[in-house]
């Protein structure tokens, strides 16, 4: 399944304590790509009857699309449909790519890089420059950051921003926790250097690594190599089993995280350009879960109008949300 829209921006402002203001950059288009295989909630043997739908209410996740988990699809194969067809409706020449940034934690391989390996699957010139990025929820707004400001100095013309993952993977099927909101999803945007473009980028980017143990899979990696142990699925609590090799996520602590730090970062994002909300046509939150999104949307004061969702459908698909979210609500819009 494929979404995209190619579209002009006047001003958009994306938060999650460094500004950047960053102009001369042309947002051009966007493209999405979700799996094809549906995993509805509403079938699911994790909770009951009565939690199932106190829980479709709370987060607002009906299904999420999912990969088949047999290495046949990647988030690579995800991105790749979608900058495909970018390029085709934007009607730009491969050789003109002259930057690919991949943003994604689920890569093909440890090494090389993914973004490499897409260079030469899209047909790019070994003059593009290519590299991945290790990053999930703030991806799309970090990878923006990155790759604009590298068209703002004019030196390269076009470049495709990759975002995408199928974190579905690290879902542990007896997890009600995150097996329930995981969604797969990749996207493809399309940035140019344009003097005469009176769009702004202006982003309020921050780091927060003290929470790593709230969001993370244990092994795997050099610090925690595979082992025996990390195939041993433990029960952490009623409902939640997983591996060391699953994501593991401590919902209390994140919604926390969210609700504390997140309108305090919008905030001073208005506050230092001089935005105010009310006047915004869209507030576009990362696609969490909606009862997180509310909470900060009332936070920051801004209208139910303002702020559409679409989790509904596609449930959290990490960086590639707010991407996804403007294709599939606003298409025809901006």
């Amino acid at each position: 399944m494929n979404y995209s829209h190619i579209f002009n921006v006047k001003h958009f402002f994306l938060s999650i304590m460094a500004f950047f203001d960053i102009k001369n950059v042309r947002l051009s288009g966007i493209a999405a790509c979700v799996p094809a295989g549906v995993n509805d909630n509403r079938q699911t043997n994790l909770l009951s009857e009565d939690e199932l739908k106190k829980y479709i209410q709370t987060t607002g996740v009906e299904c999420k699309h999912w990969v088949e988990h047999d290495g046949s699809v990647c988030t690579s194969d995800l991105c790749v449909k979608a900058a495909a067809r970018l390029l085709d409706e934007l009607r730009w020449e491969k050789e003109d790519i002259e930057v690919l940034v991949f943003v994604c934690q689920t890569p093909d391989y440890k090494m090389p890089a993914t973004a490499c390996i897409i260079q030469d699957r899209l047909g790019l010139p070994t003059s593009c420059m290519a590299f991945d990025v290790n990053l999930g929820c703030s991806g799309f707004m970090y990878g923006l950051n990155i790759i604009s400001n590298i068209l703002s100095t004019g030196n390269v013309r076009k470049g495709l921003l990759l975002v995408g993952n199928t974190q579905s993977y690290y879902a542990s099927p007896e997890d009600k926790s995150y097996y329930l909101i995981a969604g797969d999803a990749g996207s493809a945007i399309g940035l140019e250097y344009n003097v005469e473009n009176a769009s702004t980028i202006q982003l309020n980017l921050k780091t927060m690594g003290a929470g790593k143990d709230f969001l993370i899979v244990p092994d795997g990696g050099y610090r925690n190599p595979v082992s025996p142990d990390s195939f041993i699925m433990r029960e952490y609590e009623d409902g939640i089993r997983r591996t060391n090799l699953h994501l593991h996520m401590n919902g209390l602590e994140v919604f926390s995280f969210a609700i504390s730090n997140v309108p305090k970062a919008f905030k001073e994002l208005f506050s230092y350009f001089g935005i105010n909300p009310s006047e915004s046509d869209y507030l576009l939150l990362h696609q969490a879960n909606k009862f997180m999104c509310e909470k900060i949307r009332k936070k920051l004061g801004c209208t139910e109008e303002q702020t559409p969702y679409n989790i509904q459908k596609f449930g959290n698909t990490s960086g590639t949300s707010v991407p996804l979210l403007m294709v599939t609500n606003l298409r025809g819009v901006l």
